[in-house]
């Protein structure tokens, strides 16, 4: 179930909102988990199961880290465990097909027989729960997260629906308090209402066009220099404003049933480097790359070359996270020389004494070059597409791309409008948090309603971080 969809938005949040307001506040958090286990089976039930055996090994983790006598060594032991089940799960749902045909190949380029590789269904949004639940543990450990009071509490945690499938990640301890109690007011309400219409209108006026326009051409035989310039282009916007459209809707669900959840993003097109990039793009999982990967490594303390090694890596393993394709390998090598490069100069770009426009322009061109490697399904459609930047291949290809159709006067007008949206400064986030007025509230009923027009007469409605 997305939340651009008839059924979520007419059916599933009224109901759900109407029954979890007319309860005791003591069936609110039961209530919520019942319906996100829901929320979560909807695709396929059998997916709640490994959901609940990842929250129930964290679960009891945590309580056994904190028994009163526990031994610094039977607590390693049950770190471990918990890591061990919590990644071995992750590792074999995401993992095993692309580790097996890899090891098939190579025993093919040695004359060996390859083996049967069993199909295996990736459940959706399974990194981001495995990551959230695990993350509990290892703070337990540290000591900077509670232990839960009570399982119900932690599953609740694990299934919130709002922001279960795609984030942002959150952590335990910033939402343990409100777990226990929180504040339903019409204010909080009203602004999670004002939130989500945005990120509403975020996904399904900009993204969905921007992606037509990214499919066309990425799935083309081959795409003339300006074809695949503004293929790319319209991708990086539908990543952005589909995943960030996202994060707004989960902040503004959160709201409305009395949580609060961290921004998760922060105009990251208006960076002037690759690192400044990290630090606004999905925030939650560069904060959980860089405390329990970067940090737990050595971060920077131990010399210039063990600090670009463990940027490599991490941005490497932040690749594979978001998918198993040598693809999303390499566009973790692409970020993680690149920020090496940048922290070898001081965190400081190459052209960070160009003028500002110059070096956010400079940035995003980067970043375009990463997301051909993001978007493309194999290493010979990103050369291939590299070549069509670059003018080494012809316009056309198997399925003919029409100027026509492809730079129709709707698809060029959202395109200035995602320009003008993700370069100026004040972003739709901030502009929600501020005082709720009537002129914010016709904005974002307006808004609301011109999506929800849309999205009847829309066949094209993916979520592109449901497979991650």
């Amino acid at each position: 179930m997305v939340f651009s969809s008839t059924i979520f938005v007419f059916y599933f949040l009224p109901v759900v909102l109407l029954l979890y307001y007319n309860l005791p506040y003591r069936w609110r958090n039961p209530f919520l988990t019942l319906v996100s286990y829901g929320f979560y089976g909807w695709w396929k039930p059998w997916f709640i199961l490994l959901m609940l055996a990842v929250t129930f090994v964290n679960y009891q983790a945590g309580r056994w880290l904190v028994r009163p006598g526990a031994s610094p060594v039977n607590r390693r032991a049950t770190l471990a465990l918990s890591c061990a089940v919590s990644l071995g799960l992750l590792g074999f749902f995401k993992y095993y097909m692309f580790s097996a045909e890899s090891l098939n190949v190579l025993l093919s380029w040695v004359g060996l027989p390859v083996f049967r590789i069993l199909e295996v269904v990736l459940p959706i949004g399974i990194s981001f729960f495995t990551f959230q639940a695990l993350s509990y543990t290892v703070d337990v450990y540290r000591g900077d997260a509670p232990p839960a009071r009570s399982f119900g509490d932690f599953a609740c945690f694990v299934a919130l629906f709002p922001q279960l499938i795609a984030g942002p990640i959150i952590r335990y301890h910033t939402v343990a308090q409100q777990l226990q109690t929180r504040q339903h007011t019409v204010e909080r309400f009203a602004a999670g209402i004002l939130i989500f219409s945005l990120g509403f209108a975020k996904k399904v006026l900009l993204a969905n066009p921007m992606g037509e326009v990214a499919d066309a051409v990425f799935s083309a035989e081959s795409a003339g220099l300006a074809d695949a310039w503004f293929g790319v282009t319209a991708y990086a916007f539908q990543i952005y404003f589909d995943f960030c459209g996202y994060s707004d809707m989960a902040v503004g669900l959160g709201r409305m049933f009395g949580f609060e959840f961290m921004k998760n993003f922060d105009a990251p097109y208006r960076a002037e480097s690759i690192t400044e990039v990290w630090r606004r793009w999905h925030l939650s999982l560069s904060t959980f790359l860089r405390d329990y990967l970067y940090i737990p490594l050595g971060g920077n303390r131990r010399g210039p070359w063990r600090t670009y090694y463990n940027l490599g890596l991490v941005m490497v393993l932040g690749g594979l996270w978001h998918g198993a394709k040598w693809t999303f390998v390499l566009w973790g090598v692409y970020h993680g020389c690149w920020l090496a490069w940048e922290r070898w100069r001081g965190k400081r770009s190459l052209w960070a004494n160009a003028p500002r426009p110059l070096r956010i322009g400079f940035t995003f061109v980067l970043m375009l070059f990463a997301w051909v490697l993001f978007r493309s399904e194999s290493l010979e459609s990103a050369v291939s597409y590299y070549g069509g930047m670059f003018g080494f291949t012809g316009v056309g290809g198997a399925r003919g791309l029409l100027s026509a159709e492809l730079y129709t006067p709707s698809h060029l007008w959202v395109l200035g409008l995602c320009v003008v949206l993700v370069f100026q400064r004040r972003q739709a986030h901030d502009w929600a948090a501020g005082e709720l007025t009537w002129g914010r509230v016709v904005v974002a009923v307006l808004l609301l309603m011109m999506a929800l027009v849309t999205m009847f007469n829309q066949s094209f409605n993916p979520f592109l971080y449901f497979q991650f």
